[in-house]
């Protein structure tokens, strides 16, 4: 742990002496620093600080913020006046261009973006820097995020115009006659964007699809994947590629290349709904009385090679996405769902880490390689955790051997100041037509902390393997999946939260938070407000990400983590793969100069792919109560904004908004110091936690909006 907050701390020193780098050369754009002088000008003394300098200088020049002269002058470069990020429009048609190095967005005016959409990776030349917002106009744009739009058809003499659904977009795209596919005025349909000429103000496109066939949900789901300028539909060389994959293992590269564990018992544990199966475990009991213990990955590097059309477009995608129902696959279903996929019955090609184990958990040895296995049983997670429940059924002394190994780990990483965080989904069951009848929770039980026990095992053996520095050597390049600490203000408004239900933890302690929040959640297992109280300790922390800088996990309290345990879904651990097979073979890998931008990427589409599947969600929930309204229901005020309070009801666990100018009884108002709601006149509060009763009085599927007002009961 304290190896982590040494790189934690570093990591986070020089970002603050970056920062005030670029301020001294911004402000000094004339003046030419060498590395004595910067240190002076910001008053650093201490010798460990200096050499942070040092390295924040050379890594500016290395990003061509500074130009770099012979006798060690750095001076910054007015070329540099560029930025480049990505743009989000208002409905108003002002951008707002998000880049990394800054934590304010660069605001351009509506006459200055240009011909640009949502989601845009553009350049940016600022006109106008201060101490509050910059300003700047567009000038390129280097990546199209959205091509695919959903909208209404507008008929004209000669051609027509795409009206699209999504109101940010801000241009109707321009339709010749010729790409209309038979579409007609007021038709909803798909649109691709094939081209945006220099003197025109509308992009031209081609209708892909008349949706005038589809379901009502199935046109939501589609205008959701395009909002977030996710494609579902993949494009025809990597299908043909897909294709040309081979079922069967070829026996010579499995003699050549890899370990042959066919014959030793391995089995999945999955969702009963789950059609890709990309990790199995294997056992086998020693001579020693120790057992070796397989976690096995599907090897979807050996399908999908380095630059491949398949794998540009897996980068393109970098995760799957899952809407509550359909799933939006990273690669096609001859992979995803077949050749890749540890079925039951069949030999597949799989990377594993193999570890020597004893019934206690302790790790004696570990081996990782290419292998081939054979699952010899598929378990659902309900099946499993009826064997592990009623200690009877297939395979019943391995899987409670592995049940019971799992427990141990579990509480050792609890121990080491892990986040005890139960997983906790809301699931739909769909009728035929694909509306939602039902709502429930699904909760984690021991088959799925078994299986997670055992992935983490190896996602953070892999991660030390590569990322531990030893015997003088450095360590390899690597994308580490990170997680800082906890911001403290988001720790104090979760303090006030847990208090509306009589609960206080005490974070005078930074390392003992999230001990404190085991002991809570414990606590109250069996309480109403668990649920609630878990999300909100949840939206408190950082969010985790992949960087090349390890600064280790927080949640797990693990010094070293990484995604290799779901190629079929995740870029992350496709890459993971690549670099550790290059360095089992050559002792070394040659990713590094791509790892940084591969990073920077598949965080952000993991973003906007957990956007998406919240939309989906907030969908669903609206379709689930359109014939509730009038209903009255109890809830319990889940979040507050200066707009009103969202409500979440306990009985169904949908959310919806209470407006500000709604609330009755008195002109309320939102307090952002006290974090709560407030009556001017009379001081009546509305806080996060406290219970209201509400009344469903309109729904509004398009905006995937539930409107509340407060129910006043006799």
């Amino acid at each position: 742990m304290a190896k982590r907050k040494k790189n934690r701390s570093k990591t986070k020193f020089k970002a603050s002496i970056k920062n005030v780098v670029r301020k001294l050369f911004e402000q000094n754009p004339d003046l030419r620093f060498t590395h004595k002088q910067v240190c002076a000008a910001l008053n650093i003394k201490e010798s460990p600080l200096r050499k942070l300098v040092y390295e924040v200088l050379q890594l500016l020049a290395r990003e061509q913020f500074l130009r770099s002269y012979g006798h060690g002058d750095f001076q910054f470069n007015q070329q540099s006046n560029f930025i480049v990020g990505y743009l989000d429009l208002t409905t108003r048609g002002a951008g707002f261009v998000s880049n990394e190095e800054r934590e304010a967005d660069i605001y351009v005016a509506p006459p200055n973006v240009g011909q640009c959409l949502p989601g845009d990776l553009v350049k940016v030349q600022i006109i106008k820097r201060g101490s509050g917002r910059w300003e700047g106009i567009i000038t390129e744009v280097i990546e199209r995020e959205i091509t695919q739009i959903v909208g209404t058809i507008e008929m004209h003499e000669k051609f027509a115009f795409l009206v699209p659904d999504n109101s940010r977009i801000g241009k109707d795209i321009y339709i010749s006659k010729e790409q209309l596919k038979g579409a007609k005025d007021g038709d909803r349909a798909l649109a691709r964007i094939t081209v945006w000429p220099k003197s025109a103000d509308s992009p031209y496109g081609e209708i892909i699809e008349v949706l005038s066939g589809n379901t009502p949900n199935d046109n939501e789901m589609l205008q959701i994947l395009c909002n977030h300028g996710i494609d579902f539909i993949f494009p025809p060389e990597v299908l043909k590629e897909a294709q040309k994959i081979k079922m069967e293992l070829d026996e010579e590269e499995i003699k050549k290349n890899r370990r042959d564990m066919r014959d030793t018992l391995t089995f999945t544990i999955d969702p009963f709904d789950a059609k890709d199966f990309d990790d199995a475990l294997s056992l086998k009991k020693l001579d020693n009385g120790r057992y070796e213990i397989g976690v096995h990955i599907a090897d979807v590097s050996h399908y999908v090679k380095d630059d491949s059309p398949m794998d540009i477009e897996a980068l393109k995608r970098s995760n799957s996405v899952y809407l509550v129902d359909r799933v939006i696959p990273m690669l096609p279903e001859q992979l995803s769902n077949m050749a890749c996929s540890l079925r039951p019955n069949e030999d597949k090609y799989a990377f594993s880490a193999v570890f020597e184990m004893d019934d206690k958990g302790k790790v004696y040895d570990q081996w990782f390689g290419k292998t081939a296995i054979h699952s010899n049983r598929r378990f659902t997670y309900e099946e499993a955790q009826d064997v592990i429940e009623k200690g009877e059924g297939d395979l019943v002394e391995e899987i409670q051997l592995f049940d019971k190994i799992a427990k141990i780990l579990r509480k050792k990483r609890l121990k080491s100041g892990a986040l005890s965080i139960e997983s906790e989904e809301v699931k739909f069951r769909l009728d035929d037509e694909g509306y939602p009848d039902s709502i429930e929770i699904k909760r984690s039980k021991d088959a799925n902390k078994l299986i997670e026990e055992f992935m983490l095992l190896a996602n953070r053996s892999v991660a030390k393997f590569m990322g531990y520095a030893k015997d003088g050597k450095k360590a390899h390049p690597f994308i580490y999946r990170v997680h800082d600490q906890p911001d403290a203000g988001k720790i104090e408004v979760f303090k006030t939260f847990i208090h509306k239900f009589g609960h206080s933890i005490n974070t005078k302690s930074e390392t003992n938070i999230a001990n404190e929040i085991n002991n809570l959640l414990e606590g109250i297992r069996e309480n109403s407000e668990y649920g609630l109280i878990q999300s909100m300790a949840i939206r408190s922390m950082a969010k985790a990400t992949y960087e090349v800088e390890n600064i280790g996990h927080y949640g797990l309290a693990f010094d070293f983590y990484s995604h290799f345990t779901s190629p079929i879904r995740r870029y992350a651990d496709l890459m993971v793969h690549r670099m550790l097979e290059e360095v089992l073979k050559h002792g070394k890998h040659a990713y590094e100069k791509k790892l940084p931008e591969i990073a920077k990427r598949i965080s952000r589409l993991e973003r906007k792919a957990s956007e998406a599947e919240r939309e989906s969600t907030k969908f669903f929930q609206v379709l689930f109560v359109q014939d509730k309204v009038g209903e009255v229901f109890l809830g319990t005020v889940s979040g507050i904004t200066e707009h009103g309070m969202y409500v979440r009801m306990d009985e169904n666990y949908c959310e919806g908004m209470v407006p500000m100018n709604e609330i009755p009884g008195d002109n309320f108002y939102f307090d952002p110091d006290k974090y709560h709601i407030i009556g001017r006149r009379h001081g009546d509060t509305f806080n996060i936690g406290d219970k209201v009763h509400v009344r469903i009085y309109e729904v509004h599927p398009r905006k995937r909006q539930i409107d509340l007002e407060i129910a006043e009961l006799d």
